[in-house]
């Protein structure tokens, strides 16, 4: 718990960088203005947001991961070390030695082994990350153990290549957390979540100190970080939803970084000194879910027709030019066994003959949920406008980003604007999101998945996923990625339309800030300015 003095101190940190008080950011403060209102949690078992996994990558260290000095290959994390036995079934990891928590308790094992255990006990949004290698309530504690302080073994009762495995154990739910701590604030058996929700307890760069909804996050450096103190002492995320707002604080300097500034915003910053952008190609994508609750929506030729109603091209030449390209299938371009075919062009003949063929030739009525800010509002305006050439009359819901992924979770929606973006690097994480949904019933327990929210369940499409995730010949499993793509491209329950190419706007001071390709990959420790 912070005491008065901490809590006086924030407060003033946080008026101290309002745009009316300051013509500068603090020397040994990042100071980030980002659309936030994503934020839900702070637990690594809970947490499933963009800029929720972005701060944790950077509070939590993780069993495996991407280290900052090199986001491109996996490394042990936590872990110094792992072997597999013969049955390609049994991991064992070796601890790195020395290695201490934010509040100075040695990272064990124990603390290891519990972190993987409470993900699946808690049963939150990314259980399904790790519960497909076979862990349930009832087997975790088995199959998930610390034999010595610095050994932890996991065994899977899943036919997995070991490189999928790693790559489960370096996504946000492989965050390891300090078991003392958490239960130090258990409340009713909840494994310290509740606190967890607004605090952390890891050994990553920096700690949470404090978190307010919609306004901004602060940071605080870990001294005792195994990759050594960060250059910065202190990381404020102001939220700034308007693009606007968010170039001009940057360009008083009331902040450091600006990091959802819009394509036209961007050429406004052409020939300042003060300012450089960097383009950073990403893996998130945006999309349209269609819940197959709606009845209009089950038939195939319909969701077939409504990416004949989508101008794709319309929209990156335009409002989204140099910030997003086109691409339609669920792996991002760019990474391995991704498909990159386009075949979905603007053809409101066409939707409108297989609109005709499906029983509708006068159209419909939808809602559309997107979020109220940009690039969405654009996107869903240029939507409604395009599926209206086809007789779709799209009704646009706006709002802020966490009541409208609420209401996607409980798949409560008609269709619905979104962004999505891998947990690890393997094209597993899409697929298994995308086209994997094994109970469909409201009630679901095992994971809710894309596929899940938007009602879509294939059985052949099931197969497909659960063969290309065991296959360990390299080349048959890209060719069944590939196959797979294409048939969740012209039968599932999404409209993916685009691809985001990310533009980092910095004062020319700042040097070192770590932006990859995802949330996951995006550090703040070695920035200085």
């Amino acid at each position: 718990m912070l005491n008065t003095f901490k809590y006086a101190l924030l407060a003033g940190v946080l008026m101290a960088l309002t745009p009316q008080a300051m013509a500068e950011t603090p020397a040994d403060t990042l100071v980030i203005a980002k659309q936030i209102d994503d934020l839900i949690s702070m637990d690594p078992a809970e947490a499933y947001e963009l800029s929720g996994i972005e701060i944790l990558a950077n509070t939590y260290d993780r069993i495996m991961r991407f280290e900052p000095t090199d986001i491109t290959k996996l490394v042990g994390g936590v872990a110094e070390s792992v072997t597999v036995g013969e049955d390609g079934k049994t991991f064992t990891f070796k601890i790195r030695p020395g290695q201490k928590f934010a509040s100075g308790n040695p990272v064990t094992a124990a603390d290891a082994a519990f972190s993987l255990q409470r993900v699946i006990k808690l049963e939150k949004t990314p259980v399904f990350l790790i519960s497909q290698l076979g862990w349930t309530k009832d087997n975790v504690d088995k199959l998930v153990t610390a034999p010595d302080e610095s050994t932890l073994q996991v065994a899977i009762t899943e036919d997995f290549a070991p490189s999928l495995v790693y790559a489960l154990l370096s996504s946000i739910v492989g965050s390891v957390v300090d078991m003392k701590v958490a239960m130090e604030h258990q409340a009713d058996g909840d494994f310290g979540y509740a606190w967890l929700k607004t605090n952390s307890a890891g050994s990553g760069a920096y700690t949470i100190k404090s978190w307010k909804p919609n306004e901004a996050v602060v940071l605080e450096a870990n001294p005792t970080y195994r990759g050594g103190a960060a250059k910065l002492k202190r990381v404020v995320i102001r939220h700034v939803p308007e693009a606007a707002a968010q170039r001009l604080a940057l360009e008083k300097g009331d902040v450091d970084i600006a990091r959802n500034l819009t394509p036209d915003q961007v050429a406004g910053l052409a020939g300042n000194a003060d300012v450089t952008v960097t383009s950073i190609p990403e893996a998130l994508l945006y999309y349209i879910g269609l819940n197959l609750k709606q009845k209009e929506l089950q038939d195939v030729k319909v969701r077939q027709a409504l990416r004949y109603l989508v101008d794709y091209d319309g929209m990156v030449n335009s409002f989204l030019k140099g910030s997003q390209q086109v691409h339609q299938s669920f792996w991002a371009s760019g990474f391995w066994a991704s498909l990159d075919d386009n075949p979905y062009k603007l053809d409101p003949e066409k939707a409108q003959a297989l609109l005709k063929e499906a029983g509708y030739p006068d159209g419909f009525s939808i809602d559309l949920d997107a979020p109220n800010f940009a690039p969405f509002t654009n996107m869903a305006q240029s939507v409604q406008a395009t599926m209206a050439q086809g007789g779709i009359k799209v009704n646009i819901l706006s709002s802020e980003m966490k009541p409208l992924l609420t209401k996607y979770r409980a798949r409560e929606h008609q269709m619905l604007m979104v962004y999505w973006g891998p947990d690890y690097m393997d094209p597993h994480t899409n697929a298994d999101g995308f086209a994997h949904n094994l109970d469909n019933s409201d009630a679901a327990t095992k994971g809710k998945p894309l596929a899940w929210r938007n009602s879509w369940e294939d059985d052949a499409v099931n197969k497909m996923t659960e063969a290309a995730v065991r296959e360990r010949d390299e080349g048959k499993r890209k060719q069944m990625y590939l196959d797979l793509q294409k048939k969740v491209l012209d039968d599932g329950s999404y409209i993916i339309m685009t691809q985001s190419t990310a533009q980092l706007a910095e004062r020319a001071n700042v040097k070192g800030y770590v932006q990859g390709s995802s949330a996951d990959v995006t550090y703040y420790n070695l920035t200085t300015k």
